[in-house]
């Protein structure tokens, strides 16, 4: 088994009309053996951007810790909050110096540019973006999210619609994978509010 499936997690983000939605699982597991029910691998950076990291848990805190420490030192050199694309340029590049011992974290950043346009984007462990005009998925349930995101995505969706389509794209992904799943936890970004739900899934 893989390092990076050692803790078991779920991630997606989708694009919605001036919006974007970010959704993670909740089991935090050693192999087969579940540890937490409430672990969160969805972090605010600031309130219009997001950033989620599957993969090993020690390294998600590790990792968070310094992207939270440099976004302050950006804020105040700069008297302003990070760009999105600013933000996954600088994931990347922490991600990549560390190539060689690398953090075994695939980030998901998403957020919401000064003009309100929805950005998200994926990078692999050393940091190479992949960058998406509709949704991507991270975890050890990315091959069953990448079916159900496919199936029932469309553009332009309002918040409310993108809610349905990102809850049944994760709770109907994390049956299929045993090392993931106990509920999760949908955050929808607009220009105006942050909605955060918590979805209540399969206890088995």
């Amino acid at each position: 088994m893989s390092i990076t499936s050692y803790n078991g997690s779920a991630l997606v983000a989708m694009l919605g009309k001036n919006c974007f939605a970010i959704a993670s699982d909740r089991r935090l597991g050693v192999n087969f053996q579940t540890i937490a029910t409430d672990y969160q691998r969805i972090f605010e950076i600031h309130e219009k951007l997001y950033i989620g990291l599957s993969g090993l848990g020690t390294d998600v805190q590790t990792l968070y810790q310094r992207l939270k420490f440099r976004h302050k030192l950006y804020q105040l050199r700069e008297e302003r909050n990070m760009r999105p694309e600013t933000f996954a340029s600088l994931v990347s590049a922490m991600l990549y110096e560390k190539r060689f011992g690398p953090y075994f974290c695939e980030p998901i950043i998403a957020g919401l540019s000064e003009d309100n346009v929805p950005f998200i984007c994926t990078t692999d462990l050393i940091g190479a973006k992949q960058y998406s005009s509709d949704f991507v998925v991270s975890g050890t349930a990315s091959e069953s999210l990448y079916g159900a995101c496919e199936s029932m995505y469309k553009p332009d969706l309002e918040p409310d619609d993108l809610f349905e389509v990102i809850a049944q794209a994760l709770i109907s992904s994390v049956d299929r994978d045993c090392i993931s799943g106990w509920g999760g936890i949908v955050h929808i970004v607009t220009p105006d509010q942050v909605i955060t739900k918590t979805l209540r899934g399969r206890m088995d």
